[in-house]
């Protein structure tokens, strides 16, 4: 148990530290969505025709609607920056120490996705506490009522952007494959408009939204903040975790990659 524990305290700190000396990182994760926010909220309502939008238990306006989508966003670009550390670590060689150790594959990459997670979740308050200090705030409880919710939304992005690095051989591909994923994930959901809005748009495009895994990972944290809860999003965000983690073991497979003995 010890090492279990020393393990996930290591990589936990590794990715923190990783984090603390990658300043940039930070601030082009809280200006991206700030930007959405101040700026492009604006025109989207107009486009929208939106003033006020009643999905949920409250009248919220457009600028609060599209706040869990962006929180959504911020964890999503994490977790697909913190998997390219695996596949900078990978040809470094650092990855194939990690898997040698004598403690189980599956928990080394729960390790490492714990710690995304966190770091995750750190932005994500941080770019809530800015959007509160330009008005654009939330229901005080709801604040601590979407922890739960964005444990969850970060360990499925996590989960996805581990499966995305275990395919992925060189640096200079995952920023490609990272845009390829990210853009439609996020656009085609829930995140900037309601899914009834799609709708009256295309009939396909809003099947295409509502199988879009990124879609319960922010209906999740969106009925959370306005104090409601929304099991079927639940369902799907933990079904597509396990997915995904499953395909990473699969992906991260010595056997397959080569790294390591198989266990």
């Amino acid at each position: 148990m010890n090492a279990y524990l020393s393990s996930l305290h290591a990589i936990v700190k590794r990715e923190a530290l990783r984090f603390v000396h990658q300043r940039e990182r930070f601030i082009a994760a809280l200006v991206r969505p700030l930007v959405w926010l101040l700026v492009f909220a604006a025109g989207f309502r107009a486009a929208l025709g939106l003033s006020i939008i009643p999905p949920y238990q409250t009248y919220i306006t457009y600028e609060t609607y599209i706040v869990p989508g962006l929180c959504g966003m911020i964890m999503l670009f994490n977790g697909m920056q913190s998997s390219l550390s695996l596949v900078y670590d990978r040809e470094m060689g650092s990855m194939k120490l990690l898997l040698t150790s004598p403690l189980p594959r599956w928990w080394l990459l729960l390790c490492k996705l714990l710690g995304s997670t966190a770091i995750s979740i750190l932005q994500v308050y941080t770019f809530l506490a800015i959007a509160a200090a330009f008005g654009i705030v939330m229901p005080l409880l709801g604040y601590l009522l979407a922890l739960p919710a964005l444990i969850v939304a970060g360990l499925m992005l996590g989960a996805l952007g581990l499966l995305l690095s275990s395919f992925i051989r060189q640096l200079e591909n995952f920023a490609g494959v990272m845009n390829f994923v990210i853009f439609p994930m996020f656009f085609m959901s829930s995140a900037l408009y309601p899914l009834w809005k799609m709708a009256e748009s295309s009939e396909l495009l809003y099947t295409i939204c509502a199988l879009n895994p990124f879609t319960p990972a922010v209906e999740l944290i969106r009925f959370a903040l306005y104090l409601s809860y929304n099991g079927q999003a639940l369902v799907w965000a933990v079904l597509a975790t396990a997915v995904f983690t499953l395909a990473a073991l699969w992906g991260y497979n010595p056997a397959r990659t080569g790294l390591g003995k198989k266990r």
